[in-house]
């Protein structure tokens, strides 16, 4: 039950993060359209991942389908952190919101 407490938690703060990410990186004309179509993809995304975890579990079982579920994330986590170097470095002012010009880190970070 903390597990899944603390995972509720740590998604809450995750989706405030990200809609605010969204929100403050998205230029004053387009920014309606922006979060509704993210708003869109995140709901579908929901129902289609739902659909097809229940799809595997048929298929290979449920035990199988969670392992492989957690494997396939980390992969997805070590190829973005690998791949989206600007996103890492990403930081803002938090007294005005602001996109702070960050330094690119050292050499291997």
């Amino acid at each position: 039950m903390s597990a899944l407490f603390f995972s509720g938690v740590f998604d809450g703060i995750s989706m405030v993060i990200r809609r605010s990410m969204v929100r403050l990186l998205s230029p004053d004309a387009l920014r309606g359209r922006i979060a509704s179509a993210n708003w869109i993809f995140v709901c579908a995304s929901n129902e289609l991942g739902a659909f097809e975890s229940g799809m595997v579990a048929a298929w290979i079982g449920t035990i199988p389908c969670v392992a492989a579920g957690g494997v396939i994330t980390l992969g997805i986590v070590a190829l973005t952190a690998a791949i989206a170097k600007q996103l890492r470095n990403l930081s803002f002012d938090i007294h005005t919101l602001e996109q702070k010009k960050s330094t690119p880190p050292p050499f291997p970070y």
